[in-house]
């Protein structure tokens, strides 16, 4: 097996150019990762944020099922969809191999991301039943006009990197019909590769692994994936993963060293810090699993949901990609999306995939489901027997409230755990600007979270800040002259 690093593969790519794609009319290579394709040069949408059914699939099938560089197309090809339209979309992968295992099959697929990306002008974004691809006008107009084309692209690139894989067929689907019933097929598949996954915990592993799949698109961002915290994008679990290192150790997905344990409830561990150290070229320095706040995990932009801090409340909320229109703090989901992804740690907005919600780690340090206090009613039910009993109906929708006024009235009303925290409001008197009074406000080193304060605001604005804390190096209080 030829294992590449990732600029051997850049070079890799470069020299077979010419015999590997010499019938492809676009540019197929490393560099297009991570391309953005705008709805003004794009020519068609498959998949995406307007659309309902959209998967893509991998399948280890028996040798004879499967012929060998097959291509399918349900439904209307790349030239027959019309500009500037978004469609049903589905990739199906069915490979054979001596050595494939139904383990692998979320690790196979996974790489759709990363081959499909390759092809000039040509866009994926997100897993399984998230996929949001586009086509640019200029690749289209070059000839990139069926999917005969990006099939080709992808066996060649599944076969040459990863050996194991004897027998490959690519099926696209654009029919509505055949697309919403695969589908749901996809679903029960991928709930159940889920299910296999769970009960191995973190404490029983001496190692985690990592994923940088996403770096194209997020450049700082490093995936670390322990048996109780799926990948972002809830793709990838705790045996993906090992199975991923295995088959290709210098692949995107690689082992990480457990280490020390550094603080088993925040979930710190000096392998894994210094994993995202190095794969982040030192942008992160360290990571806490389990939290939202302090050194939170990067967030990339696959993720398949966000938990947001609702201050208001002093609580979370969770949104997942599919749910239309805002969540209850007024943002929908893209704007969230925006100010969480690009690899970065963001205080109290946190990417996470779905199975997350589902672990016992989730959010331990704060609070886990009993500091959940809103998120869409599809979401609940798909994660509804893992939620506490004691705190399931207490955790308001979209269906129970409108806004935060009236969240903060529902929580009230059904004795939300985190109603306990909650403190009256002190009205502290502020004293006019310029006053012996405001030049006697002490200068605070610290303020300690949940306490209330009041700061003088030229204007007479009244500034509280609740539920922080706060470090300031150095707070200076001029003395405004006021003519008389």
């Amino acid at each position: 097996m030829v294992l590449l690093t990732f600029k051997e593969k850049e070079n890799w790519l470069e020299a077979r150019k010419m015999s590997m794609f010499e019938d492809i009319p676009v540019d197929v290579g490393v560099v297009y990762e991570g391309e953005r394709i705008r709805k003004k040069d794009m020519q068609v949408e498959l998949g995406g944020p307007k659309i309902q059914h959209k998967f893509e699939l991998v399948r280890v099938r028996k040798p004879e099922e499967v012929e060998d560089g097959k291509i399918r197309i349900i439904g209307p090809d790349i030239r027959d969809i019309q500009p500037g339209t978004s469609n049903p979309f589905g990739i199906l992968v069915e490979v054979a191999g001596e050595e494939l295992e139904e383990e692998l099959e979320g690790v196979i697929e996974r790489r759709i991301h990363e081959f499909t990306n390759y092809i000039e002008g040509f866009m994926h974004l997100n897993q399984r039943y998230d996929i949001w691809c586009r086509l640019s006008k200029k690749s289209f107009e070059k000839g990139l006009n069926t999917f005969e084309l990006i099939g080709k692209v992808m066996i060649r690139l599944y076969k040459a990197e990863l050996p194991i894989i004897e027998k490959i067929q690519v099926t696209f689907i654009t029919d509505p019909a055949e697309a919403k019933n695969r589908y749901e097929e996809a679903l029960k598949i991928y709930d159940a590769r889920d299910a296999r996954a769970r009960g191995l915990k973190d404490e029983e592993v001496d190692e985690f692994y990592g994923c940088i799949l996403c770096q194209s698109f997020a450049p700082t961002h490093v995936c670390v994936i322990t048996p109780q915290r799926y990948s972002n994008c809830g793709a990838i679990s705790w045996y993906d993963g090992r199975a991923a290192a295995r088959i290709d150790p210098k692949g995107p997905i690689f082992k990480i060293p457990k280490g020390e344990t550094i603080d088993t409830f925040k979930g710190e561990f000096s392998g894994a810090n210094q994993a995202v150290k190095e794969k982040s070229m030192g942008a992160v320095q360290r990571v806490w699993l389990y939290t939202a706040f302090g050194y939170p995990h990067t967030s990339c932009g696959c993720f398949e949901g966000i938990a947001f801090y609702i201050p208001e409340v002093d609580g979370f909320g969770l949104v997942h990609r599919d749910f239309k229109g805002a969540a209850v703090n007024g943002l929908p989901f893209s704007t969230m999306a925006d100010a969480t992804a690009g690899g970065r740690q963001v205080d109290g907005f946190h990417g996470i995939s779905i199975e997350y919600t589902r672990s016992p780690k989730f959010l331990q340090v704060d609070g886990g489901w009993h500091r959940v206090v809103w998120l869409p009613k599809a979401f609940k039910e798909r994660v509804h027997d893992f939620i506490p009993g004691d705190v399931r109906d207490k955790i308001a929708t979209e269906e129970d409230v409108k806004d935060l006024n009236e969240l903060k009235e529902w929580l009230k009303s059904k004795n939300h755990p985190v109603v306990e925290h909650w403190k009256e409001e002190e009205l502290v008197a502020v004293p006019e600007t310029g006053t012996e009074e405001a030049e006697a406000i002490p200068v605070l080193s610290s303020i300690e979270a949940g306490t209330p304060i009041a700061l003088p605001y030229t204007g007479g604005f009244r500034v509280k800040l609740k539920g922080v804390k706060i470090h300031v190096g150095k707070f200076v209080i001029h003395k405004v002259k006021t003519k008389k």
